[in-house]
């Protein structure tokens, strides 16, 4: 066992997230492995891991802001939204302006309903959507409010495959955690009449973790290395230093008083430094909600 804490890992393309939390456990030496939101086989880039009781930050960190590095294809749809799907409509897109574009990427930017794409393992009477899918059933799936605070398009590149005019889109994404960005080319793609679907996605930041520090499954394995959880919960949280007996009531689970720090998360440190507990603000006092120091 390697210790407690949270590995970035930068996910290859073809594995899943699942692929990548059994390689990891491998590697450090335990069962005890979780991810923080996951990634699609095609995908590459930041995936979050906690590693023993680093775990217990899981929960806490999927509630935040990620940004992708993505290529969107318009002129054909998938069934999966991505470029892993049969191909079900090919439009083309010659007849598709550039200013077309922009005004279809403006009008996904900023706080928008989705609704999630019907390979996804959004549950609906108890079963995922995928599974459904890949049965022929095709599920009614409720729109979910989901933030889009940056949609950039760096280049719009008009090719040609067969005798089909395309057009691929190499944007920057920023979004809350919820939104499907395969959704987004779909729903881009419909509002043109052209289609589309995602050919290329990397995350390069989720919430404070970045591809800097990230490190690749082959690193790993010649290094194994952790982010403390004094320094995963400093980087992703407000910071409040207990004193003594405020640090002894957390470790046992017991509210302390108050403070400034808003109702969000904040991470509670022991008068040395070490992180000591994750509290919630409740009208009065903060109250531990996740305790990492034994009693």
């Amino acid at each position: 066992m390697t210790g407690s804490g949270v590995v970035i890992v930068d996910k290859p393309e073809g594995w899943t997230s699942h692929d990548v939390v059994a390689r990891t456990r491998r590697l450090a030496g335990t069962r005890k492995v979780g991810h923080a939101g996951t990634l699609d086989p095609m995908a590459t880039g930041v995936l979050v891991l906690g590693v023993g009781r680093g775990t217990k930050l899981l929960g806490h960190l999927t509630l935040t802001e990620k940004v992708y590095e993505a290529t969107i294809r318009l002129g054909a749809t998938t069934n999966t939204d991505d470029a892993e799907g049969e191909t079900v409509e090919r439009a083309g897109a010659d007849g598709v302006a550039d200013d077309a574009i922009h005004r279809g990427v403006r009008a996904l930017t900023g706080t928008i309903n989705q609704v999630p794409p019907q390979v996804s393992a959004i549950k609906v009477n108890g079963k995922r959507a995928y599974k459904s899918a890949r049965a022929g059933t095709e599920v009614d799936l409720a729109a979910r409010p989901v933030t889009v605070s940056e949609f950039t398009v760096h280049a719009v590149r008009r090719v040609t495959e067969g005798n089909e005019a395309l057009v691929d889109l190499d944007a920057t994404i920023t979004c809350s955690s919820g939104t499907y960005v395969r959704a987004l080319a779909r729903d881009l793609g419909a509002a043109l009449g052209a289609g589309g679907h995602l050919t290329r996605l990397r995350r390069t930041r989720v919430g404070p973790y970045d591809l800097d520090r990230a490190a690749t499954l082959e690193r790993l394995a010649e290094e194994f290395t952790l982010v403390s959880l004094t320094d995963a919960v400093a980087a992703a949280f407000p910071a409040r230093v207990l004193n003594d007996t405020e640090a002894r009531k957390v470790t046992h689970g017991n509210w302390i008083p108050p403070d400034e720090l808003g109702k969000g998360t904040v991470g509670l440190f022991a008068p040395d430094g070490t992180v000591v507990a994750l509290g919630e603000h409740t009208p009065g006092y903060r109250k531990p909600i996740v305790v990492f120091a034994a009693a």
